[in-house]
Parts: C-alpha cells; structure tokens; sequence
C-alpha cells in the first residue's frame, strides 16, 4: 500500500464527438467538470487538453476506458486509446485508464434528476461521466492505498 497521493488529477471521458473532462482539488476530495471540447478537430482538442493539464498542474490524467458489460473491451476503445496515445505525445504526466462501465448511463441519470432536458444533457453529459470516473478512481486510491487503473501504454 503507498497511500493517497496528493495533486489534482484530471479526468477526461472521451467520446466520438466531445471530450469530456473534470478536475479535483489536490486532496482528492471532491471532483467538479470544468470542460467538454469538442473533437471536431483532434489535434485542437488535444492542445485544448494540454492547457489544462498545465493550467491546473494536474499531476496525471484519468481517463475512462470503454468496456462493455463482462468486462472486455468496448468497441468504442480503439478510437479512444488513438486519442489518448496521441494525447500522451503532448503531455508530460501519466494517463491512468480506468474502466468506465455505466459512467455515461449514471452521467444521463444525474442529469435528467437535476432536471436537464434531453439536448442539456447530450452537451454536459461527458464532463458529468469525467467526474464520475475521477471520484470512483479517487474514492478507490483512498480505500486500497493504490492508484485506480493501468498505466497507458504510449505505444501504437
């Protein structure tokens, strides 16, 4: 066990249309969204992405990986780990993947209870599913003393 790690992280969920991304506070307490960026362009996105790891000196990424429900890998996880390995060329902190089952159903959850309408929740959904992912990664670091996750590997 090493225990918490203490520095903000940034957690993203990646889409086929938007990014979305959240932070926490350098005690891993509580995650908030603070953006969803457009993918109509990768390579702005990213540079989007960039500037917030280094705006909020976010000591590492957490990033939703896709899976379906037993556990093996969605199909959507081939265009998302291009987008984070494209990603982690431009960056100079780890990104953690994380799985992410349901993340998006809870996201639409919250959102519909908070009283959203359908087009609300379609902009806010992935920055609402980045905090879900980076409180359970948080949540589960506190508990076990271990970072949630794999580390990405960099490689093509």
């Amino acid at each position: 066990m090493t225990g918490f790690r203490r520095g903000r992280r940034l957690a993203l969920d990646v889409g086929s249309v938007r990014v979305g991304a959240a932070i926490c506070d350098p005690d891993g307490i509580l995650a908030t969204p603070i953006d969803h960026v457009r993918r109509d362009e990768d390579t702005a996105a990213i540079t989007r992405i960039r500037d917030l790891v280094e705006e909020h000196d976010a000591i590492e990424i957490v990033a939703g990986r896709p899976r379906s429900l037993d556990g093996a890998d969605h199909g959507a996880v081939d265009a998302a780990l291009t987008f984070l390995r494209a990603l982690a060329a431009r960056v100079s902190v780890p990104i953690r993947l994380v799985d992410e089952r349901f993340t998006t159903v809870q996201a639409h959850s919250v959102l519909q209870s908070a009283g959203r309408s359908s087009k609300q929740r379609r902009e806010r959904v992935d920055s609402v599913a980045a905090v879900l992912i980076l409180q359970t990664a948080l949540d589960l670091e506190k508990s076990s003393g271990t970072p949630a996750g794999t580390i990405l590997d960099r490689e093509v």
